[in-house]
Order: structure tokens, then sequence, then C-alpha cells
């Protein structure tokens, strides 16, 4: 039996938040338009509860993204072992600095990353996909 939320889930759940920050929607009015409580969206979005697919299909329409985008960043096949080099490849971090950064990313809390990427959008090192659009 696996502790605490699988490793999907909370991948998922991440990049539920990710595009929703993205559109600057708050959890309330996301979970409005769902017809649920913010409490479920934050439940989501840490990955304590698994979203249905139904419910999925939802969000991704409700945050105007495909599915997939909620999978990007996961190893091809689930379950496969994924080198630090494999993933720093794929991640396009594959040079010794680019390593470095993805360790210490990876180091970082969950609000530590989130003001971090914040001040990169406000700096503009860095564009949500819909800023790049426009």
């Amino acid at each position: 039996m696996i502790n605490g939320p699988h490793s999907v889930d909370v991948h998922v759940g991440a990049h539920i938040r990710l595009r929703r920050k993205e559109l600057k929607i708050s959890q309330d009015t996301l979970a409005q338009a769902l017809g649920l409580t913010f409490q479920q969206v934050q439940k989501y979005e840490r990955g304590t509860n698994r979203v249905s697919a139904s419910k999925l299909h939802e969000i991704a329409a409700t945050l105007q993204t495909p599915i997939t985008s909620f999978f990007e960043g996961l190893p091809e096949a689930f379950g496969a072992a994924e080198t630090e080099e494999d993933r720093a490849a794929r991640l396009g971090f594959a040079t010794y600095d680019g390593r470095l950064m993805m360790r210490a990313w990876s180091a970082l809390g969950r609000l530590d990353r989130e003001r971090l990427l914040d001040l990169a959008l406000r700096l503009g090192i860095v564009t949500t996909p819909t800023q790049a659009a426009a």
C-alpha cells in the first residue's frame, strides 16, 4: 500500500494549479465553474484526491487546455525508471549547469517554487502559453 498521494496524481494536480494560475483564476472561481468546493480543487491540485477522467475533461475545457497538458513531463512509459541524465535531456538541461539547476529546483519547497516562478513571470524571463500566443 502506498502512503500519501500517488506521484501521477501530484503531477496532474500541479499542472492543473499551474494552468489555473497562468489564467489568473482563483480556486474558488474554478470550483464554481466545475460545481465543486474550493477545498475539492485544493485537494485535486495537491494530488490528495484523484481527478476522475470526466472531471479532468471538464477541468481541461474550463482551463482551455488539452488534457494531455496535465501529463507533460511524465516518463513515456508509466513506471519506467528515468535516469537523471534522461530527465535532464528531456527537459533541455543536458548541460552541467542545467543539471545543477534541476537539482536546485527539486530541492525547493512548493511555496518557494511558486515564488520563483512568479518572479520569473513578472520579470518576463518566462512566458505562459497564453502570453506567448498574444
